[in-house]
């Protein structure tokens, strides 16, 4: 088993703290700017519609991850003190409201490049946000957040800046599992590039994102005190409505596809 007592800051400055998971959170987006834009001079979109599209990115993340705290997870709590909405640093961010956020910010810039439609953004997007995953993850574990429950298994983490019991490293299984996801997805994108099928990207990430997301809930502690009890807690909840979607889209692809053949 692995005794776990990573601080989660790297270095620090007074009250100024320089954190893993705010390096991890940067490097996602850059590293995700290198793709899109290694994309866009594949496609002959303009690089310098880059440095906006991103601009959007961030911010539909980042309020859209927070707001989904806040709603989803302690809206109580917050409505009654709205000013500690915007202490991000405290921690507080959900993926299900990131993405909700992205889908918002991308549909707004959507309508300002015609030659960047809504659904081929989303398709592109859809190949690094895993990818973002799996660097968020990595930077939940140095803050020892979102923990697994209690096991045997060899590999357990033994968080000591929580307690002194084994448990699942639930936040290295997401980031693995997202790794593999962006792979795959990269792959479908190389393969096939500006050809791709509209949407099959998009419909692919959601499926299996979320559903895996879903699954590994199952090995996690509970985020909220009113999840427990809960058959099923709330980021599972929120998974299945993005899981739908995603098979929603698939199937409306292979319908068309079936009925476009039929026609030929």
């Amino acid at each position: 088993m692995i005794n776990w007592n990573v601080p989660p800051e790297i270095v620090s400055f007074g009250p100024i703290e320089v954190r893993w998971y705010g390096i991890l959170f940067a490097t996602s987006f850059f590293l995700g700017f290198l793709i899109i834009g290694w994309i866009f001079k594949i496609e002959k979109k303009s690089a310098k519609d880059l440095d906006e599209l991103f601009f959007f990115m961030i911010v539909g993340t980042v309020i859209g991850a927070r707001l989904g705290h806040t709603i989803f997870y302690d809206p109580i709590y917050y409505f009654s003190n709205p000013i500690r909405i915007l202490k991000i640093w405290e921690g507080g961010l959900a993926s299900h409201g990131a993405a909700i956020g992205i889908f918002a910010a991308l549909f707004y810039y959507s309508r300002k490049k015609p030659d960047q439609r809504y659904l081929w953004l989303l398709d592109r997007m859809a190949i690094i946000i895993p990818l973002s995953g799996f660097f968020i993850r990595i930077g939940n574990l140095f803050n020892s957040e979102i923990i697994g429950k209690p096991t045997a298994v060899p590999w357990a983490f033994i968080f000591s800046r929580i307690d002194n019991l084994p448990r699942h490293p639930t936040q290295l299984y997401e980031s693995i599992g997202y790794l593999l996801i962006f792979i795959a997805l990269f792959k479908i994108y190389r393969i096939n590039q500006e050809k791709t099928t509209p949407g099959i990207i998009l419909g692919t990430f959601l499926i299996s994102a979320f559903s895996f997301r879903f699954l590994i809930e199952f090995l996690k502690e509970s985020q909220s005190d009113f999840e427990k009890g809960m058959i099923i807690n709330m980021g599972q909840i929120l998974s299945l409505p993005l899981i739908l979607l995603g098979l929603i889209i698939i199937i409306r692809l292979k319908a068309n596809k079936k009925t476009s053949s039929i026609k030929n």
